[in-house]
Formats: structure tokens, sequence, C-alpha cells
């Protein structure tokens, strides 16, 4: 994020957790106009391509904060989305930052570290919270272990292959394109994912993913 953000919408349906966030976000960004989303529904009804700044929990009342992230980013992939949650497990924070998240709070902060963490996004700095950032230099010091579980999830190779590159943010369209397989052969691909993971969405099936090793 280069530019002050001058439209915020949060993403949160706890009354105290809004007031946090909106207190924080309004010292970080005087001036900003900012607008409330209780729901997933809401929050996708109310972004635009002119919100730029997203802080976004992902235990919502209808759907994933990860549901929400996902459409955000295909989106309106300019917009910056900082998940703001309790979750501190590695499912939801690689998943998260696999979806297009720019930064990854744990709802333990006071009101000032993160209002200067949202600042320091301005300079480039992604807002993490200190137990996150010890999760991530964890992930990528250790070493590397093939998980025996992506052996026997009963997807063929093309089905790991789409699952793959949609993991990593491609749309439908664009794996197909990189498998040089057409749309409809990908899109049966996805439909065999999701019929043997047992998920129901991309979201889902990301998670499922990196649960078995296969991202």
């Amino acid at each position: 994020m280069e530019l002050t953000p001058k439209q915020i919408l949060i993403v949160e349906d706890q009354p105290s957790s809004c007031e946090w966030l909106q207190a924080a976000a309004l010292a970080a960004f005087p001036g900003a106009q900012v607008r409330l989303a209780h729901t997933a529904a809401a929050a996708l009804a109310l972004a635009d391509a002119d919100t730029e700044l997203v802080l976004l929990d992902l235990g919502l009342p209808d759907a994933s904060g990860l549901h929400v992230l996902e459409a955000l980013h295909r989106r309106h992939p300019a917009t910056a989305c900082v998940i703001t949650t309790i979750f501190d497990d590695d499912e939801h924070l690689f998943t998260a930052l696999r979806l297009g998240a720019r930064g990854y709070v744990l709802k333990d902060q006071s009101r000032e570290h993160l209002s200067q963490m949202l600042l320091d996004m301005l300079a480039g700095q992604p807002p993490l919270s200190p137990g996150v950032a010890r999760r991530l230099l964890s992930h990528f010091m250790a070493p590397v272990a093939v998980a025996p579980a992506a052996a026997n999830d009963g997807l063929t190779e093309r089905e790991r292959e789409v699952l793959q590159l949609v993991s990593k943010g491609y749309s439908v369209p664009q794996a197909a394109k990189a498998m040089e397989i057409s749309p409809h052969t990908a899109h049966s691909h996805i439909k065999g994912v999701y019929r043997k993971l047992a998920v129901a969405s991309r979201a889902e099936a990301v998670l499922a993913a990196n649960r078995l090793g296969l991202v």
C-alpha cells in the first residue's frame, strides 16, 4: 500500500472488536472513511474498487473470512486485505497469505500497536503480530518433509496440479492455460477435487491442500 487509504472497510461481527479496529484505523489514517460490515455477504456488497484497505475477521457468522478474502482478491486485487483474527494456527495463516492477505494480526494487540502496524504499511512493512512473524520464520527454517497423507488423498495427478495452481491464486481459466488444457477440463478436475476432499469452496480446498501437504 503506497498511499494513505481514504476508503477503509472493517469486516467484523463483534461490537467490541469493531470499536477497536475502527479506533486503530482512524488513529493511523485520520480523515479516512470507514465502513462496517458484520457478515461476509455485507462485506462483498460494500467492497468496491475504491476500497483501499480491508480489515477482515475470519470467524464471520455466515461464511469464513477466507471466502471473503478470496473473492475480494479476485475482484479487486489492488485492495490491501489485512486479517484480524483469534486464529493463530498454520492452516488459517498460510491459507490467508496464499489467498492474498497483506497482513495477519491477532486480536491481542493494543489499539496503539495495531495503529502503528497499519501506519507502517505505507513504508512497505506488512502488519504481522509478533507471534505470527515467529511462526513464519519457524516454518521457513524448518526442514522440508513430504506429508505421507498426500499419497493417499485419492486425487489424480492432474487434479493435484490444478489444485496447486488454484492454491497459488490462479483462476480456473488461468490454471487451464498453464496446464495447456481447456477450461471445461480444468473445471472437471476442480469438481473432482471438491468431491474427493469433501469441500464446497475454493478456500476450503486450499485449507485441505495445505493440511495434506499438497501446497
